[in-house]
């Protein structure tokens, strides 16, 4: 990243940010708990566009409905100086953020203008998007890179007609040092996440996660936001990474049973078909798991491991019985 030239600003800026708000059937992730703070939230945009706003008490935090597109949803939206920014947190490369983010931000910005009349002989106008993405998976990405809208579209022929550009920052440990310069709370989680994958090597998740929630506790890194939600944390984070291992399977069974189904029948269909078929059943299966690591635990109420895991009581109550 360039250098940064960092200026005091003396004028109060408004700050809008738009917070998901909780769905059963969307399971939170320590990313968007911790940056939901707006402190952290503000240090995080002062890293990635290289300000120095000081005010927390500026950025004015509201509920958004929840607007799920392809099976996600967006992590956390807000409007700076009459710039919208969409921040999204992915564990897996997914190279179709760009089309969910056009779903999003045409969404938002219907809202925006809603009362507005389109009709008009005046210019209606519209915050400038920026999109980006804090990237911390196992596929090896450089610090920074882009994903293109165009890049999905079929048969294209010059110049396209519509662009929409995230940026990924790959935000692993002993990526982006600059950045994690500039915001701590960044560098530490990814510190943490780190330490969940290193232990999990070698012992069960459950144990892993827990091993390195104590040790960041009690070497100062997230410690604040671990000891308050440690029990949080932990359901969240043994979820993602069933979901992150779940995914990496997952990738590999749809394009086999795409192949498979696809050269069986001679149509094309059939990738298609079986990605949709083993995604679907993949989903329910990393519930599955989950919420059998976390009645294993015994540290869990039933309607706790439902919230984390997706699943309903009823579900999670058959399970604990056929155990």
């Amino acid at each position: 990243m360039a250098k940064r030239k960092r200026k005091l600003q003396n004028t109060k800026k408004t700050f809008t940010v738009k917070v998901p708000a909780a769905n059963r059937n969307y399971k939170d992730t320590v990313f968007r708990m911790l940056f939901s703070n707006r402190k952290n939230l503000l240090s995080l945009y002062n890293a990635v566009n290289q300000r120095d706003y000081k005010n927390p008490d500026d950025l004015e935090i509201v509920t958004l409905e929840n607007a799920i597109y392809m099976g996600m949803k967006n992590d956390l939206a807000f409007i700076i100086d009459t710039n919208l920014y969409l921040y999204e947190h992915q564990s897996t490369y997914n190279p179709n953020i760009p089309l969910r983010d056009l779903f999003y931000i045409s969404n938002e910005y219907q809202k925006l203008v809603d009362k507005k009349s389109l009709y008009s002989s005046t210019l209606q106008k519209i915050p400038a998007p920026n999109f980006i993405e804090f990237y911390n998976g196992s596929t090896i990405l450089s610090d920074c890179t882009e994903l293109k809208l165009s890049s999905a579209f079929e048969n294209l022929s010059g110049k396209p007609k519509l662009e929409l550009t995230v940026t990924v920052l790959n935000v692993n440990e002993g990526h982006n040092a600059e950045l994690m310069q500039h915001c701590s709370t960044l560098k530490e989680y990814a510190q943490y996440v780190a330490r969940v994958r290193h232990y999990s090597a070698n012992m069960s998740l459950n144990q892993a996660v827990e091993c390195a929630v104590d040790e960041c506790i009690k070497e100062g890194i997230l410690a604040e936001f671990l000891s308050k939600n440690r029990a949080e944390v932990i359901s969240m984070s043994i979820f993602e990474y069933d979901k992150e291992l779940e995914e990496k399977k997952l990738r590999k069974a749809e394009y086999e049973a795409g192949f498979s189904d696809g050269e069986k029948s001679g149509h094309e269909t059939g990738f298609s078909e079986g990605r949709e078929s083993g995604f679907s059943e993949g989903q329910n299966h990393a519930a599955i798991e989950t919420a059998r690591r976390m009645l294993q635990s015994n540290k869990f109420t039933i309607e706790e491991i439902a919230k984390f895991s997706g699943l309903s009581q009823q579900e999670v109550e058959t399970i604990s019985s056929d155990a």
